[in-house]
């Protein structure tokens, strides 16, 4: 079982937006899709994950 599927939604989408706009910034942009995203989260682990999280919360990237 993937760890991203014990988060929140709302925690998902945090770390969909920090890896979209920090990680995938340079790549073409029909390449930047939820479930690239997903598997750059995966890979990165829950405890980066974590603290993407609380970065993406405390500079309230969903609302850039």
């Amino acid at each position: 079982m993937n760890f991203i599927n014990t988060l929140s939604q709302s925690d998902r989408d945090t770390l969909r937006a920090v890896v979209k706009k920090v990680h995938m910034q340079h790549h073409p942009k029909d390449f930047v899709t939820n479930y690239e995203a997903d598997k750059l989260i995966e890979a990165l682990g829950p405890e980066v994950a974590a603290g993407m999280i609380k970065a993406g919360k405390d500079r309230d990237i969903l609302n850039w």
